[in-house]
């Protein structure tokens, strides 16, 4: 970063804007890469991202700088909590390197990661050594055949699974587990899941099937509401509910009253949460989105290689921020809702 850069910042002295619910900034999901090693329908349909689909240009990404330079704006802002998103965000050669940089920002209370956990056998140590806090695995189902389903028949749970173990062993922690239920898919292997990260300290997060995008053919029908999954939960091992930890966590949760740890249920279709969200994501590409269902965003790239000063950037940040009006969770099926086309899962992560 040049001088002129570190002059515009210092003193660090965070300034909340507010959107136009009265909600702050306390989160960046930063994506890194629009490319993945699976083809899980509800995100990349095979048929859709095929080989000849056109991904972003290594020119079109953010350099690692760029990212942490607009990475410092945020967390004049407000945010304090970083998530490194994809795509498979591990397929970005040098990872570590942005993660040792933004984890040593001032205002940055934790640094997260969300991958398929393919991958984690090979970067888990260097990635802890850089800074990395935790992880969060994306694992939808045990069962060999239900996984290949819903990877595009790539990768199995035995590699998944070896990323966890490679992230326990180097210290990464909490871990959590992202299990993205569909009806007539998964649902009947929910069961096998949570007993077998029952009492490891692993949280299992059970996500009812959103329509994230375009490109999932997302139907209501093959919603699993969360109450009925707590229903069948409960009903093999009673369940405690437990408080939010914060105002904007977005999973609700549950102990198992035996003491095996605890579970988590997102239910964005069916108990939309959207009046505590404080989450912003940053694309790969350097667009600026507000919602996840969102159909437009803010360029912040353009500017940014155009020389605009951190003071400018700024400015864009917090009138989009403050202008922000999302609740599109709140409004699904409604005459009100955002029209389609709305922004791919993997430009912005979960």
């Amino acid at each position: 970063m040049g001088s002129a850069h570190t002059a515009s910042l210092a003193p660090f002295q965070p300034r909340r804007p507010r959107d136009t619910l009265g909600r702050p900034l306390s989160d960046l999901r930063i994506s890194v890469t629009d490319r993945c090693n699976f083809r899980c329908p509800y995100c990349m349909p095979r048929e859709r991202y095929h080989e000849h689909y056109r991904f972003l240009k290594s020119s079109e990404r953010l350099s690692f700088e760029e990212i942490v330079q607009l990475t410092r704006l945020f967390l004049q802002l407000g945010a304090r909590k970083l998530r490194i998103t994809g795509g498979e965000p591990l397929l970005r050669a040098g990872l570590a390197e942005l993660i040792g940089d933004l984890t040593t920002l001032p205002g940055v209370d934790d640094v997260a990661l969300t991958t398929n956990g393919v991958l984690l056998p090979q970067h888990a140590a260097e990635l802890r050594a850089a800074g990395l806090q935790r992880v969060t695995v994306s694992l939808d189902s045990l069962d060999p055949q239900v996984f290949a389903r819903m990877a595009g028949d790539l990768g199995s749970p035995d590699e998944v699974l070896a990323g966890i173990a490679a992230a326990q062993r180097a210290g990464l922690a909490p871990i959590k587990i992202n299990a993205v239920v569909q009806r007539g898919i998964n649902e009947h292997t929910v069961l096998p899941l949570l007993e077998h990260f029952r009492g490891t300290g692993i949280t299992v997060r059970l996500i009812e099937y959103m329509d994230v995008g375009n490109r999932n053919d997302w139907q209501r029908a093959q919603v699993v509401p969360s109450k009925e999954l707590l229903a069948l939960i409960g009903a093999r091992w009673p369940l405690v509910p437990l408080a939010r930890a914060h105002v904007a966590e977005v999973a609700e949760r549950h102990a198992y009253a035996d003491g095996a740890g605890e579970i988590g249920l997102i239910s964005s279709v069916s108990q939309p949460f959207c009046g505590d969200c404080s989450r912003a994501r940053l694309s790969s590409d350097g667009v600026l989105y507000t919602c996840l269902f969102a159909n437009h965003g803010l360029d912040l790239r353009a500017p940014l290689r155009a020389g605009a000063s951190d003071e400018e950037l700024l400015a864009v940040i917090r009138g989009c921020w403050s202008a922000r009006a999302d609740r599109y969770s709140e409004l699904r099926g409604q005459a009100e809702a955002p029209a389609a086309p709305r922004v791919e899962m993997n430009h912005v992560g979960g």
